[in-house]
């Protein structure tokens, strides 16, 4: 039996991005093991079944000891459990995970690049030097006797292909981590007043100012529609939202402020249009979701972003940073019930052709599959 092992950052991302490939995996005969930091739902993976594995690691920390520790942590532990297979998941996986499977020779490294994290969108200096940092470690992670790094949209594909990272031929391309069709199901849409749902982690890069601002400038325009925001902050991200931000929100009342909620899909169903107006993503599962839902979307021109719509027929696409432009998209849905519709109707077809999660879960397998066969 093949050891598989998952490497992520998270074990709630692991949850929910990565879980159904897991089982299916298991079930085609893999014997699976998943390695995240500890936090509640480390309960919920053992219930799974999988041979879990506690790892010291910070998501966002920046510490050389603790880094240190962390690369001595993932050392014993692909020591301990000699993996023929090792699916790193997120960035500190991918780069610290790719240079220990690269040290010991494991078999076969799967290494998922969900997106390249807001050191590839700052413009700063200091941002230009760690990115060069960033771009090095890839390139030494991914120097690898058999490996399949899986990209969510092209743009980061190129990305590094262009840094000389990999060669194209060892790049995969699958988009998002797919959607259960049957969770998220095309509804009607409820009467009353239009809302608009934004649903993600409460990070300046999701675009959550912009989300606030659009807001503010509907009211003035007198435009009849509400706005709820979905998500709670992550103070591990030095791009979170600070919690005093969100107290002078709730005083405002310009936007409903929901916080966390494992009801996205109710969400969805009961608003009119999802936007999410990030500055840049792999490919955003709320906007796949959104269009399971049949919603449309109202998303920034920005890799990822753009890659999880058909412009002008599921959604709208404005350019990143742009409050007003925002507002305008949204307001042109807010007037236009017929094209929400049409434009809902297309995106619960978009969703069932390219994003089920049965088709990412293949898409997987295979992967598996191939690796064994180059061996």
């Amino acid at each position: 039996m093949k050891k598989l092992l998952f490497l992520v950052n998270s074990a709630d991302f692991f949850l929910s991005h990565r879980s159904a490939v897991a089982v299916a995996a298991r079930e085609a005969g893999y014997e699976v093991h998943v390695a995240t930091p500890d936090s509640k739902s480390v309960q919920r993976i053992q219930e799974l079944g999988f041979q879990y594995h506690l790892i010291n690691m910070d998501r966002s920390g920046q510490n050389p000891l603790r880094e240190i520790l962390t690369l001595v942590d993932l050392f014993l532990l692909f020591r301990r459990t000699s993996p023929d297979i090792v699916h790193l998941v997120t960035i500190k996986p991918v780069l610290y995970g790719g240079l220990i499977a690269r040290f010991l020779q494991v078999r076969c490294v799967v290494a998922a690049v969900s997106g390249l994290g807001t050191v590839f969108t700052a413009n700063s200096f200091l941002a230009r030097l760690r990115k060069g940092f960033i771009s090095f470690l890839y390139r030494h992670a991914f120097r690898q006797n058999r490996l399949f790094v899986i990209f969510q949209n092209p743009d980061d594909r190129q990305l590094l292909l262009d840094s000389g990272a990999l060669v194209f031929e060892q790049s995969r391309l699958i988009r998002g981590s797919g959607v259960d069709l049957e969770s998220y199901r095309y509804l009607p849409e409820s009467d009353g007043v239009p809302v608009v749902v934004m649903a993600a982690r409460l990070l300046r890069d999701k675009g959550v100012y912009e989300f606030l601002d659009a807001a503010r400038i509907l009211r003035s325009r007198n435009v009849k529609v509400r706005f709820k925001l979905i998500g709670a902050p992550d103070l591990e991200n030095p791009s979170s939202v600070k919690p005093e931000h969100i107290e002078r929100w709730k005083e405002e009342g310009i936007v409903e402020l929901l916080g966390f909620s494992d009801q996205v899909a109710q969400h969805y169903a009961d608003g009119h249009i999802v936007c999410l107006p990030s500055y840049r993503e792999g490919l955003p599962r709320g906007l796949i979701e959104a269009a399971a839902c049949g919603r449309p979307v109202v998303t920034t021109d920005v890799p990822g972003c753009r890659d999880a719509i058909i412009p002008g027929q599921t959604g709208l696409l404005v350019p990143v940073m742009n409050a007003a432009a925002l507002a305008d998209a949204i307001q042109s849905l807010v007037e236009s019930p017929a094209l929400r519709q049409k434009m809902g109707v297309a995106g619960r077809a978009f969703a069932e052709s390219e994003f089920s999660i049965q088709n990412v879960i293949s898409q997987h397998l295979d992967i598996y599959h191939e690796s064994e066969i180059v061996q």
